[in-house]
Parts: structure tokens; C-alpha cells; sequence
């Protein structure tokens, strides 16, 4: 499972794992900005690693160049290049694994763009040969936040780019 955050994965996690499904996740997200926030959002899912002894691969690779070079002149529809860049890896890694499926926690959150992330999968899905587990977690969100604040993990403010780092502020 592709991990944004650990708030995120909470919830799917949870979930997965009471159908008895075993979860190894994996940590990449070239789309973080700044570098403050990344390290934060990495610190806290290491920290829900250890409480919950979760099973986790880490792409530690902070690649604010890349994404921005695959998004520059499309910002309004930077989404698309943020999922692909991100599930792809996901796809290849499960596949070179030997796993039987891949999946996101990129899928609970209400503000990210579901029907646009499940295309996407099932595009690396095919592109790979290997399933995209989806699910709509979105009904769990509220449980998520909850668990999070009870384990004390960060809580950021923002999906995580650059571009929606500045829409946050300039809504208000």
C-alpha cells in the first residue's frame, strides 16, 4: 500500500487488515513541500511504524526537482502526475515483490480526487500486470483523525505540493 501519510493510512490499514489482509506499505511521496513537511510526515510514519509494528518499505528521497519538473505548466492538473508518479513506483515495487496487489491511502481522503486515483491504479495495474486493490475508505476519514489524535501523530494542514500549500493560504 502507497502511504501519503500516516494519517491517511490508518483507517485502510485497519480496514485491510481486519479482512485479513496482509499490508506491506511503502513510502514515497516526491510531491511533499517543503522539506520541513516531508521530514515531518516521514517522522510520523515511522512513529505509527513502531507502535503498531507495521511492515514498511521507504523511498527516502525528497523530489521536490522531479515533481516539479512533471507538473510544471500543467499545475491545474497536477494531480494526475502526482497519483501516476506515485503509483506507478508502487505498481513496479508490489510486482517486483512478487505481491498480489497494490492499493493507496490516498483513497480515505474526501479531498483528494477518488475516481482520478482509481483510473490511475487500474492504468499501473495493467501496465505492470498486477491488481489495484481499491475501496472507498472515505467513510473511515473521521475514525482516522481520531485515531491520530489519540496516538499523537502530526497532523498536516495540506495535501502536500507546493501549489496546495498556496492555495490553503490564499483561501483565507
Amino acid at each position: 500500500m502507497h502511504i501519503c501519510c500516516a494519517n491517511c493510512s490508518l483507517y485502510p490499514l485497519k480496514t485491510l487488515f481486519s479482512k485479513g489482509i496482509d499490508v506491506k506499505g511503502l513510502w514515497l511521496n516526491p510531491n511533499i513541500h517543503p522539506y520541513t513537511e516531508y521530514r515531518m510526515r516521514l517522522d510520523s510514519l515511522q512513529k505509527l511504524q513502531k507502535v503498531w509494528g507495521l511492515d514498511i518499505e521507504y523511498i527516502d528521497h525528497y523530489g521536490l526537482k522531479e515533481f516539479l519538473r512533471a507538473v510544471v505548466n500543467r499545475e491545474d492538473n497536477r494531480c494526475i502526475s502526482c497519483y501516476s508518479m506515485r503509483l506507478e513506483e508502487t505498481a513496479k515495487t508490489a510486482k517486483k515483490m512478487g505481491l498480489e496487489g497494490f492499493t493507496t491511502s490516498l483513497l480515505v481522503s474526501p479531498y483528494q480526487k477518488f475516481d482520478m486515483i482509481i483510473n490511475v491504479g487500474k492504468e499501473m495495474g495493467k501496465r505492470y500486470s498486477i491488481p489495484f486493490y481499491f475501496e472507498d475508505f472515505r467513510p473511515g476519514w473521521k475514525d482516522g483523525i481520531r485515531l491520530s489524535k489519540e496516538l499523537g501523530l502530526y497532523r498536516q494542514k495540506y495535501c502536500g505540493c507546493v501549489y496546495s500549500e498556496m492555495e490553503r493560504y490564499l483561501k483565507k
